[in-house]
């Protein structure tokens, strides 16, 4: 029977509820026993890929044209009448293994996600889910249709950055203050949505029989390696150790510009007055030289990006209509990742490019296991994905110069280096904004739900932890920006991976410098691993430690300043 589920019958499919059905009552069905669970598993296995390679392809759609009604329609129809059957569904053979409590090789972090799952599935909260997908989506379709005409063009918000690079400071600020106007035209809009999604997800929470969402998110999330109060000494660490770090850059730039006080249109315009780093003219010329320096940092890494030029999984330029943001999405089912982002012509670009590579990445590495609750979509955790795609960022770094095949002189580089490694050090206080604001909005829900006071939550800890820039009179451009963060809507809780996994990352690059082959070889062995064992095993296994404290925080910032440094001296 299961022989028949091949990717090229499912295409014929109609994206049904009934396709899926007769597959998942003959794994209910059949006896599961010591001898029979590791084909059992292999069949759940091809069934489960297939669907979850159906809903990605179908959310890809509603991503790269935000216009297109039947994409959205496709996509809304699939989460609504076909995902929650297939949950439940799903769920039931979750439960059978593991009331058989049979321990399958290589299957037990697997498996504690499993009971974790099965702990708080509730069939009445499939269509809350399904609602909450389609509000997510709701606003994406609102991000991606702001635009702004300049100078009689129609920008996206994404290609106006470009002028904040722009020497001239006026010009700077005029484009900066007409992105937030347009901004501002769906402020509405964005708290219609917000309100409901926070409404929505505790709902989902109490349902579950959960205090708070929070709690909900911490087993959906399979956080068994660390706490909610972790993530608060994480922030604490954050503060003490990285914002000052974070104030020196600042203050360096503000005196390299010549002026009273940085302002928000003052932070990516080269301090020096040299025109903005622009390292190709066409998507194109940004994938061919990123294949070369992917060769370079491995052979084997170059393949596989050949592989996604040649079955066209990369969508790399930015236009009208297109979903703000970058991913890199697992299509499970044939083994392939798929990039979407939207390139205009900057060094960001470039390291948007390598970090979602990274991820890319790992999932060729993860395809050799046999099991897809092991491999990259379900199996390996948020906080590991990110040192895969953040430590690509580092490693590919020796080989953005133009006489390696990269993108750029000599002084160019070091001007890179120095952006890419400040970038580090100023991420991270406004990870800790954005994820101090999630703890307090699902533990909070009522006031979480109320967009006036989210505002003044979000400016106190702005002004906690995003010190060194001055929005005095700004007050709606902070509050904006909160309603512009993606992840808020689509993925709640998913942004301390981020600040976690760039610590690890800044810990295989520690051992880059010193053994980059070396580096490189335990980079791809932990990625092999997918979810087969424990977080913090997956770090070691990198090379790195899992940590949220002071003293590693400390360690990685000094690390940082002193090639910020290095840099700088060649400059001069």
């Amino acid at each position: 029977m299961f022989s028949s589920l091949t990717r090229s019958a499912l295409d014929c499919m109609s994206w049904e509820w009934p396709q899926f059905e007769p597959y998942f009552a003959e794994l209910a069905a059949r006896p599961l026993t010591a001898g029979t669970v590791a084909g059992w598993l292999a069949d759940w296995s091809r069934l489960a890929e297939l669907y979850d390679e159906a809903y990605w392809r179908l959310y890809v759609a509603t991503t790269v044209n935000t216009a297109d009604q039947q994409a959205q329609q496709r996509y809304e129809h699939f989460v609504e009448h076909v995902r929650p059957p297939i949950q439940q569904a799903e769920n039931g053979l979750k439960q059978k293994l593991l009331d058989s409590g049979l321990q399958p090789e290589g299957f037990d972090v697997p498996l504690h996600r499993m009971r974790a799952q099965a702990e708080i599935f509730r069939e009445a909260n499939l269509p809350l889910l399904a609602e909450e997908k389609k509000l997510s989506s709701q606003f994406e379709q609102i991000a991606g249709a702001q635009t702004v005409e300049w100078e009689g063009q129609s920008l996206t918000l994404q290609q106006l950055t470009l002028i904040y690079q722009n020497p001239d400071r006026p010009t700077r600020e005029q484009a900066w203050r007409l992105g937030l106007e347009r901004q501002m035209v769906d402020r509405q809009a964005v708290n219609e949505v917000w309100a409901g999604l926070v409404k929505l997800r505790q709902q989902i929470a109490e349902q579950a029989g959960l205090p708070d969402y929070r709690a909900y998110r911490w087993l959906d999330q399979s956080r068994f390696d660390y706490t909610p109060e972790d993530c608060l000494s994480f922030h604490r660490a954050i503060e003490e150790v990285v914002v000052p770090a974070a104030e020196r850059i600042y203050e360096k730039r503000r005196r390299r510009l010549g002026l009273d006080t940085l302002r928000p249109w003052d932070t990516s315009v080269d301090p020096f007055g040299r025109p903005a780093l622009h390292p190709f003219e066409t998507v194109p010329e940004l994938v061919e030289r990123t294949a070369v320096i992917f060769d370079r940092v491995d052979p084997a890494l170059g393949q596989y990006f050949d592989i996604m030029r040649r079955e066209n999984l990369l969508d790399l330029d930015s236009r009208p209509n297109k979903s703000p943001g970058a991913y890199s999405m697992p299509y499970e089912a044939c083994r392939r990742p798929f990039i979407f982002m939207n390139a205009v012509g900057t060094h960001d670009d470039v390291m948007t490019l390598l970090h979602e590579a990274g991820h890319s990445f790992h999932v060729f590495e993860t395809a050799g296991l046999p099991y897809f609750h092991q491999r990259n979509s379900v199996g390996v955790p948020l906080e590991f994905a990110e040192v895969a795609s953040m430590s690509m960022e580092l490693l590919a770094s020796p080989y953005l110069p133009a006489k390696e095949g990269g993108f750029y002189t000599d002084e160019e580089f070091a001007r890179a280096g120095i952006e890419h490694l400040e970038g580090i050090i100023t991420f991270w206080p406004y990870m800790a904004v954005v994820d101090a604001y999630q703890h307090w909005v699902y533990t909070h829900p009522d006031e979480g739900a109320d967009p006036a006071r989210c505002d003044e939550v979000w400016d106190a800890l702005w002004k906690r932890f995003m010190r060194g820039v001055d929005f005095t009179g700004l007050e709606d451009a902070v509050a904006m920006r909160w309603r512009r963060q993606l992840h808020l809507f689509t993925d709640p809780f998913y942004y301390v991976e981020y600040g976690l996994a760039q610590l690890g990352a800044v810990q295989v690059w520690r051992n880059a410098l010193r053994d980059q082959a070396g580096a490189v070889a335990q980079y791809r062995h932990a990625l092999s691993l997918g979810g087969s064992v424990s977080l913090p095993e997956m770090y070691a296994a990198a090379g790195a430690r899992f940590a949220f404290d002071a003293g590693t925080l400390r360690s990685a910032v000094s690390l940082l300043e002193e090639r910020i440094e290095a840099l700088e001296s060649l400059l001069e």
